[in-house]
């Protein structure tokens, strides 16, 4: 699957063995993801000072992937992210964490 996110939804896209997944923060999605990780408020102020931790990050992609491909874990989908590194997850991190500030 090959996508391109959709700005006016706040999609953003991660590259995960080589194909580009689409996150889409819906309110089902942010929605587990807080009953997961606690507050996104708190969540975000985790991010802006820095304590916000791969595991998290790959948690809040994992609750908000648009379509999961077959095979893809969540297990592989942390792996891809931290063999990517951190740097290149950082813009759809920032694209998720802006929508959960300011809504669409």
């Amino acid at each position: 699957m090959s996508a391109a996110a959709n700005p006016v939804r706040g999609e953003a896209v991660i590259r995960v063995a080589g194909e580009l997944l689409v996150l889409r923060p819906s309110f089902a999605a942010l929605v587990a993801a807080e009953e997961e990780l606690g507050p996104l408020f708190a969540l975000v102020g985790r991010a802006a000072s820095g304590g916000l931790g791969l595991g998290e990050m790959v948690a809040l992609f994992w609750h908000c992937l648009d379509a999961r491909p077959e095979g893809l874990t969540r297990e592989r989908l942390g792996e891809a992210v931290a063999a990517g590194g951190i740097a290149a997850a950082t813009p759809a991190l920032r694209v998720l964490l802006g929508q959960i500030l300011a809504g669409r």
